[in-house]
């Protein structure tokens, strides 16, 4: 192929090449913006959590269990005594008539004495203690409140296996955004001279930052 033919043929591969990376980055962004602004505000909140005062609320409820329950928990606990196992189905359906909690198959620490489940979550924290000898329950809820929530929700801390995949996506989906963008600019660098420098800078900044002072 001749220089003249050759130029044209770059310049039609090129604008195909641009295009389908313009596409694949504004869909990228599109899909990620809502994760992109609460990541980047619970950011901040955990960066400054000593200085954001959080008043927990903490409420006790106690209840009964049911001759029969109580009894047959007792049995169930001298099976599985010194083990971590999940309670029985007539426990879970107590405690969502009681308290409406949902165990969920939450494993709970066994003993003869006693039965503890705890039920750790977002923003908080929550547990169930059941002495086996009289069937006496007690519920007790921690809320540390919606930005504690939210920092729990950037970390992943207690939020459940459907949130966990949606961070795993949503960081594909951010690194499939920031590649896409870098070779946007590797088109336009000819034409914008201060696209390495500032790459470069963006770089340069956060390594030098922690080389020299995270101790």
């Amino acid at each position: 192929m001749s220089a003249p033919q050759a130029a044209p043929a770059r310049n039609a591969s090129r604008a195909v090449w641009l295009k389908n990376l313009h596409q694949w980055h504004w869909i990228s962004s599109a899909l990620c913006l809502l994760g992109m602004l609460l990541f980047s505000v619970t950011g901040i909140t955990l960066n400054h959590a000593a200085q954001i005062e959080a008043k927990p609320s903490v409420t006790r409820q106690q209840a009964a269990l049911p001759a029969p329950l109580a009894a047959s928990l007792a049995a169930y606990a001298a099976a599985h005594d010194g083990e971590r196992a999940a309670l029985p189905a007539a426990a879970e359906q107590w405690l969502r008539d009681t308290w409406s909690l949902k165990a969920g198959g939450r494993p709970a620490e066994w003993s003869a004495d006693e039965v503890y489940l705890p039920l750790a979550k977002a923003g908080g924290d929550a547990w169930v203690r059941i002495a086996l000898p009289d069937g006496a329950a007690e519920y007790e809820n921690t809320d540390r409140g919606w930005i504690s929530w939210l920092n729990d929700v950037h970390k992943g801390r207690n939020t459940g296996p459907a949130w966990n995949w949606f961070i795993d996506i949503f960081a594909g989906t951010c690194l499939l955004f920031c590649l896409t963008g870098l070779l946007i600019l590797k088109f336009h660098a000819a034409n914008r001279p201060f696209t390495w420098p500032m790459v470069g800078l963006g770089i340069l900044v956060p390594c030098a930052i922690a080389l020299l002072f995270i101790h």
